[in-house]
C-alpha cells in the first residue's frame, strides 16, 4: 500500500523529558483500536460495529490519486466516501472524547462492510486523512499514514487502564505525587485518561476545568510485554517522592 501526500506532523517534544505520537501514528492507533466507525456516502450513513481487533485498512486498500484524476473515463462515477471514527476514553473522565479521525476520498470498488466475514476488500482512491484532538486539526498524507505503525498499547490500552481504575486505584492517586507542578486543592478528582508506548497520562479535573498530565516512562515501550516493568518504574519513583498526597482516589 502506497500512500502519497504532505507529512504528517511530527511528535511534539516541546516539552522537556516528554514525547507523544506523531498525528500519523496516532491516527493508526486510533483504527486499530476502532470498535465501530461511520461510511458516510452522499447523505447516505452507515455505522459499522463489531471492528473489534480488525484494522479497517486491513480491508480498506488506500490508493493515491492518479494524474489528471487519475485517468478517469468519460462518465466514469466515483463517488466521494467518508471514514469516520472516534476514540473515547475508556474510563469515566469528563470530555471522554479523545480524537476524531476522518478518512476521505473516492470508492473505486464497491464497499464491502469489513465487519462482515468474507466481504470483499474496497478499493479507495485517498484524498486525506483528518486528525482532531483538543490540540487541533492535522492532515497527514498517506506516506506518512503508511510508514507508521499503530501503538504497541493501542488495541489493550482500555484494558488495561480499566483494570488499574477498578482493582488499583490507590497506585493513580500514588502517581500523582509524580505531577509536577503539584495539584493542588482545586483538583477534586484524578483518573487515567490515556496509555501509550511513551507513558500513562492523568486527567486532573477541578470544579471547573481539567488538565491532562503525561507521565513519561523511563524509555517508550517496544512491546506490550514491557508495560509493567515501565508502569511499575514509574510507582517506585512516585513512592519514592518525599510529598505527602491528599487527593481522593
Amino acid at each position: 500500500m502506497r500512500l502519497p501526500g504532505p507529512p504528517a506532523t511530527p511528535a511534539d517534544h516541546s516539552t522537556p523529558g516528554s514525547a507523544r505520537p506523531s498525528d500519523a501514528e496516532r491516527i493508526r492507533s486510533v483504527l486499530a483500536a476502532a470498535h465501530s466507525m461511520t461510511v458516510v456516502t452522499g447523505e447516505v450513513r452507515t455505522e459499522v460495529r463489531h471492528l473489534d481487533g480488525t484494522d479497517p485498512l486491513g480491508r480498506l486498500h488506500l490508493h493515491p490519486a492518479g494524474p489528471g484524476g487519475g485517468g478517469v473515463g468519460v462518465g466514469e462515477h466515483r463517488p466521494s466516501v467518508r471514514l469516520e471514527f472516534t476514540d473515547i476514553a475508556p474510563t469515566p473522565v469528563r470530555d471522554r472524547v479523545r480524537a476524531r479521525v476522518t478518512l476521505v476520498g473516492r470508492l473505486l470498488t464497491p464497499y464491502g462492510d469489513p465487519a462482515r466475514a468474507g466481504a470483499d476488500s474496497t478499493c479507495l482512491e485517498f484524498g486525506r486523512a483528518v486528525l482532531e484532538t483538543a490540540r487541533g486539526r492535522a492532515y497527514v498524507g498517506l506516506d506518512a499514514l503508511d510508514a507508521a505503525r499503530p501503538d504497541p498499547l493501542a488495541t489493550c490500552e482500555a484494558g488495561m487502564l480499566t483494570h488499574l481504575l477498578d482493582d488499583h486505584a490507590e497506585l493513580v492517586t500514588l502517581l500523582l505525587r509524580l505531577v509536577r507542578p503539584e495539584p493542588t486543592a482545586a483538583v477534586v478528582r484524578a483518573l487515567p485518561v490515556a496509555l501509550d508506548r511513551y507513558g500513562i497520562t492523568l486527567r486532573l479535573e477541578e470544579r471547573r476545568g481539567h488538565r491532562d498530565v503525561t507521565l513519561p516512562f523511563p524509555s517508550p515501550l517496544d512491546d506490550v510485554e514491557q508495560a509493567g516493568a515501565q508502569i511499575q518504574a514509574l510507582v517506585s519513583a512516585a513512592r519514592r517522592r518525599s510529598h505527602r498526597n491528599t487527593l481522593p482516589a
